[in-house]
C-alpha cells in the first residue's frame, strides 16, 4: 500500500533528479534509485524499475527546449542512432539484472558511481567541441549505435538513465562539447526507449507503483527546465566537480545503507 508520504516525497525526489538531470544531462536514474532505497526502504530492483518507468514519458523535454534556446545543436541523426542502440541494450540488461541478488547489485552500483566519480574530477573540463579531432557527422552516427548499446545495457541493469554512460563517451569519442553531449544524452531519453527493460521489471516484480511513478514523472518534468537553464550559467569545472561529487555522494550512501 502506497502512503502519502512515499507519493511527496516521490514527487520531492523527481525533482531532485529533474534539476541534476537538466544540469549535468545525466537522465535522473543516477539519483532515483539511490534515494528511494535509502529513504524509501524500496528494494532495489524495483527502484530500479521504478526509475525507468517513471521516466518513460518525454519528461526531460522541459531540459531539452532551454538547451535549444541557449544555442546548443543537437544532430538528429546521432540522437536516432544512440536510441536504437540503447534499445537494444536495455532489454539485455534488464533480463540479467533479475539474475543478481539485489545486495549485490546495489554494490556494483555504488562501485559504478564510484568509477564515474573519480573519472569526472580528473577528466580535463572544457565546454567546447573538439573540432581538430571530431569525426565527421557521418562517422559520429556509426559510433551512437555502440554508445547507445552501452548505455541501455547499464540502464537495464541499474535503472540509470542511460547519461551516465552515454555523456562521457560521446565527449571522448564523439567529440561532443559539454553542453552538446548533455543536451544529446537527454534528447536521446525523450523516446520510450527504456520500456523494453521496464516491461521485463514489471512482469519480474509483479507490477510497479504506478502513484510513486507518476509523482517522480511529474516532479521529474518540473526540475528538469531549470537545470538546463543553470546548465548554460555554469563553467565546465564547476560542472565537472557538481557531477563527481553528487555521484560519490550517492555512492556513499548506497554503500552505508546496504
Amino acid at each position: 500500500m502506497v502512503t502519502a508520504f512515499e507519493v511527496i516525497a516521490s514527487g520531492g525526489f523527481g525533482i531532485a533528479g529533474g534539476i541534476l538531470s537538466g544540469f549535468l544531462g545525466i537522465g535522473g536514474g543516477a539519483i532515483l534509485p539511490p534515494l528511494l532505497v535509502v529513504a524509501l526502504g524500496v528494494e532495489q530492483h524495483r527502484a530500479q524499475g521504478i526509475s525507468l518507468a517513471a521516466l518513460l514519458p518525454p519528461v526531460g523535454l522541459p531540459a531539452v527546449l532551454a538547451y535549444r534556446k541557449i544555442g546548443v545543436r543537437i544532430e538528429g541523426a546521432l540522437v536516432v542512432a544512440l536510441v536504437l542502440g540503447f534499445v537494444i541494450g536495455a532489454l539485455g540488461g534488464a533480463w540479467f539484472a533479475h539474475r543478481v541478488p539485489a545486495r549485490e547489485l546495489r554494490w556494483f552500483f555504488a562501485a559504478f558511481l564510484a568509477f564515474s566519480a573519480l573519472h569526472a574530477a580528473l577528466s580535463k573540463a572544457t565546454d567546447a567541441r573538439d573540432d581538430a579531432r571530431s569525426p565527421s557527422p557521418h562517422a559520429r552516427v556509426w559510433l551512437g549505435v555502440p554508445i547507445g548499446a552501452a548505455a541501455g545495457i547499464m540502464s537495464g541493469l541499474l535503472g540509470v538513465g542511460g547519461g551516465l554512460v552515454a555523456l562521457p563517451l560521446l565527449r571522448r569519442f564523439g567529440r561532443l562539447g559539454r553542453l552538446e553531449a548533455q543536451a544529446t544524452t537527454l534528447a536521446m531519453m525523450l523516446p520510450p526507449i527504456g520500456l523494453p527493460a521496464v516491461y521485463v521489471y514489471a512482469k519480474e516484480q509483479g507490477g510497479l507503483p504506478w502513484p510513486l511513478l507518476g509523482a517522480v514523472g511529474v516532479g521529474f518534468a518540473l526540475g528538469a527546465g531549470a537545470g538546463a537553464r543553470l546548465a548554460g550559467h555554469a563553467n565546465a569545472r564547476t560542472a565537472a566537480l557538481v557531477y563527481a561529487g553528487f555521484l560519490a555522494l550517492i555512492a556513499l550512501a548506497l554503500v552505508v545503507h546496504g
